[in-house]
């Protein structure tokens, strides 16, 4: 029988959870420093990444060896990560910061419907109601910033990819370590997008960096992906797809404030989105605390 997981190591992965979406928040930041389009920055970002794991296997002397049905599936999820990123961008690119964070909160309902559907389990009422919530704070969001509907229907599209893989890393990681899953499907990530690359001739341009580009990649290729990556992977053997993408909902807290400092981002916001994330983030706090009050009228 598995071991039953302690407080002591939920509490634990909770923590890293949420320093994890911390950081996740600060790639948002980056990506509008940084100013290469979209897609190549996604490959810089993953090759550093890639790289940056592989030397990490080679001085830990760790094996990274897998089956093949294993590698080809990481493979294969590694075109919903770089989906993931580059229409993350693009979205940052299209409207604000802000405005992107927020729209990825519809992991949430994504989640709560395909979790379930992909796992052959029942749905929750109680995932959908707060998925709901969430989507009526977006389309608060939405009716107000009609500015940016591109960059709104691009974030929602990430939100998408991001809750799919984080579903099937959830299975993976029962039997795989998660550095190993982070290093196949960031590979994978690499090998989707340079095919993409050379058939678009997207080699031929917008591959030149400024010198404050290299460093701002550096710290997005390592610490906030192949370190962040590993440690979001990593906490699912605790909790499902769900619980971290609820979790992960508080990105946009993370990044709105992150926004205000770097960018003064908050100024460039009506009263309706404020309106649409204080649904939004309500709604993340307050399901955990619900959950345990129905527990516990279920145990009486």
């Amino acid at each position: 029988m598995p071991d039953t997981p302690t407080s002591a190591g939920i509490n634990k992965n909770l923590l890293i959870l949420h320093f994890t979406v911390f950081i996740w928040g600060f790639t948002s930041i980056l990506g509008e420093l940084i100013s290469i389009a979209a897609v190549q920055l996604v490959w810089y970002r993953v090759v550093i990444a890639t790289v940056s794991l592989f030397l990490y296997f080679k001085f830990n002397k760790t094996s990274y060896k897998i089956s093949r049905k294993t590698l080809l599936k990481l493979v294969a999820t590694g075109a919903l990560v770089g989906g993931h990123w580059i229409l993350f961008f693009a979205a940052i690119k299209l409207s604000t910061v802000s405005v992107t964070l927020v729209c990825l909160s519809s992991n949430t309902l994504f989640t709560a419907i395909l979790e379930p559907i992909i796992n052959r389990t029942r749905i929750s009422k109680m995932e959908i109601v707060a998925g709901l919530l969430i989507i009526i704070g977006i389309i608060l969001i939405f009716k107000f910033e009609t500015q940016y509907t591109k960059g709104i229907i691009t974030g929602l599209l990430s939100s998408v990819c991001a809750s799919l893989f984080s579903i099937i890393n959830a299975r993976q990681v029962k039997h795989t370590d998660a550095p190993v899953i982070a290093f196949y499907e960031l590979s994978g990530a690499f090998v989707w997008i340079s095919v993409y690359l050379f058939f678009t001739h997207g080699f031929a341009h917008d591959m030149i960096l400024k010198n404050s580009d290299i460093g701002y990649l550096l710290i997005l290729g390592t610490v906030c992906t192949s370190l962040a990556y590993v440690a979001g992977v990593s906490v699912m053997k605790e909790f499902s797809a769900f619980k971290v993408a609820l979790i992960t909902n508080l990105e946009p807290v993370y990044g709105i404030i992150m926004a205000f400092i770097f960018f003064d981002d908050m100024h460039k916001l009506s009263p309706g989105f404020w309106a649409g994330a204080i649904i939004i983030l309500s709604t993340i706090f307050m399901f955990p605390l619900a959950q345990k009050q129905i527990a516990k009228r279920r145990a009486r």
